[in-house]
């Protein structure tokens, strides 16, 4: 018995007049093989592996390196020391990356973390958020330069920052100045995901009023974190978006520590109380968190940055080129007019884009 096969012809907004029409597997005279384009497909992503690039932000001591090797259950990202009060802190905002490539049945991943130390440590955190903000659009600017090259690379290394975490102290009050100016500032060109670190020194009843504080103060001020309605593609992922958007801010605990808990081995932090379980829904919400940026949206992370944020970027810097060129066209002079021939009767023609003509051969 032949597959069934589903062929779409969607012809109609190319050409106005003309109807969309559906090819059913009855219809077709054989099989077709077009479903094994998604084995292909996963062949070339295994070969090839793929990068994926997150940024954590917060003050010191909320956890960041903790939280991504939690997430990626390895030593991907170093933790950053916290100075004692005897030590000079850094008055500057200082980004590192650290890269390394986690494989798993055959998938290879390079995964990047950059990391923010110094963000929000000094009294005055007046434009801190200025370096990163700085860093995000250098990657824009180093992709757009690789992609307008005549003879580019056939693979562009991505460097673009496809999420940034962004941590919340577990104040349990309200957002603060500085979290809704970088969050202002930096959700119009990345994905922001905000969590509330350390979230076990809360009660379960505190940490549902600070997140509804939260939610509340995102809107409004306006402030977009991923999943966006707006990119929302169908009812399906509305309805997906909807129960992470008010899920957010995921309140998080990290740990690389095993306990014993009922003879299995779990991630969690031992207190006076008991173990806080790492992956456990009713201790926290770390097990959506990871959901959401591994197995459900890192490719819809990477798609929104490449399509949304990049795309407005890569507009605006041509837009700003074009308009210095023609500036530039402004203010050259005017060539003089061809001289008359010296010799009588001669007819002269003038062709103003010969060059042109003659580089297209």
């Amino acid at each position: 018995m032949s597959k069934q096969v589903e062929v779409t012809m969607e012809v109609s907004e190319r050409v106005p007049g003309l109807t969309a029409g559906v090819i059913r597997g009855a219809d077709l005279f054989g099989y077709v093989g077009i479903e094994a384009v998604l084995d292909q497909m996963r062949r070339k992503t295994m070969k090839a592996g793929f990068e994926f690039n997150i940024m954590v932000v917060g003050q010191s001591g909320l956890g960041k390196s903790t939280l991504v090797n939690t997430l990626f259950k390895s030593k991907v990202s170093r933790k950053s020391c916290t100075p004692n009060y005897e030590e000079k802190i850094s008055k500057t905002v200082k980004l590192q990356s650290v890269s390394h490539v986690i494989e798993e049945k055959g998938v290879k991943m390079k995964l990047t973390v950059i990391d923010t130390p110094g963000f929000g440590d000094q009294i005055n955190n007046e434009n801190c958020w200025e370096p990163i903000v700085k860093y995000v659009n250098e990657q824009y600017e180093k992709y757009l330069k690789e992609e307008l090259h005549v003879n580019r690379k056939r693979r562009i290394p991505d460097t673009r920052v496809h999420c940034c975490i962004y941590f919340l102290p577990a104040t349990g009050h309200w957002l603060r100045p500085i979290d809704i100016e970088f969050m202002k500032r930096l959700g119009k060109i990345v994905s922001i995901v905000p969590v509330i670190a350390k979230a076990d020194t809360l009660t379960i009843e505190e940490r549902l009023e600070f997140k509804q504080r939260i939610r509340q103060d995102l809107a409004a001020n306006g402030i977009r974190v991923y999943p966006q309605k707006e990119y929302d593609e169908d009812a399906e992922d509305r309805i997906v978006n909807d129960r992470i958007r008010e899920s957010i801010p995921f309140a998080v605990v990290g740990t690389d520590k095993e306990h014993q808990v009922n003879g299995n081995k779990v991630l969690g932090r031992k207190t006076k109380w008991g173990i806080i379980e790492v992956e456990n829904a009713a201790h926290c919400e770390f097990a959506n968190l990871r959901d959401l940026l591994i197995r459900s949206h890192l490719q819809d992370l990477k798609d929104v940055t490449h399509n949304i944020h990049y795309e407005t970027y890569r507009v605006r810097r041509l837009n700003e080129m074009e308009s210095r060129r023609s500036l530039e066209r402004a203010k050259k002079p005017v060539p003089p007019p061809h001289p008359p021939s010296k010799h009588s009767g001669e007819m002269i023609f003038f062709f103003p884009f010969w060059d042109q003509l003659v580089d297209c051969f």
